[in-house]
């Protein structure tokens, strides 16, 4: 087989996963979603993507340690939009969920609170990939 071919089929494979694994995704972090009660403060799943970003306080989001608290702190789920009625753009966050002191909160609620930030950031740049995508389509 050809230098070239081989290339195109992993290439192949991997897109083919990367879309496996984006829509297992997005029905975890639907499912998160819910289980957090961020639903209370956004009733639409798919409006959770209207945000610039989505943060978290409390806990560690480095691979490196991943999930560490950080004593002192307060386990929170910020979203960070734009103020649209500022004359210059502002960005302002919201708490979508919070759960108190980080010590005291249970480790697997934390870890589901992390869980669901990294898969809300997995989908996001999926998003921003396919909005690039369609913005080079224009130089054509």
């Amino acid at each position: 087989m050809s230098l070239a071919l081989e290339r195109l089929k992993k290439l192949t494979s991997k897109i083919a996963s990367y879309e496996t694994q984006r829509k297992e995704n997005l029905k975890v972090l639907e499912g998160l979603y819910q289980e957090l009660k961020i639903d209370e403060k956004v009733g639409d799943f798919t409006n959770l993507f209207d945000f610039k970003a989505i943060n978290l306080s409390g806990a560690s989001l480095l691979h490196e340690n991943l999930g560490e608290i950080k004593k002192g702190k307060y386990l929170q789920i910020l979203a960070i939009s734009y103020d649209k009625n500022a004359t210059v753009k502002k960005t302002k966050n919201i708490s979508l969920a919070y759960f108190g002191k980080v010590e005291n909160v249970d480790a697997e609620l934390k870890n589901k609170v992390v869980e669901f930030v990294i898969r809300y950031r997995f989908e996001k740049s999926f998003m921003s990939l396919e909005n690039y995508y369609e913005m080079l389509s224009d130089f054509k």
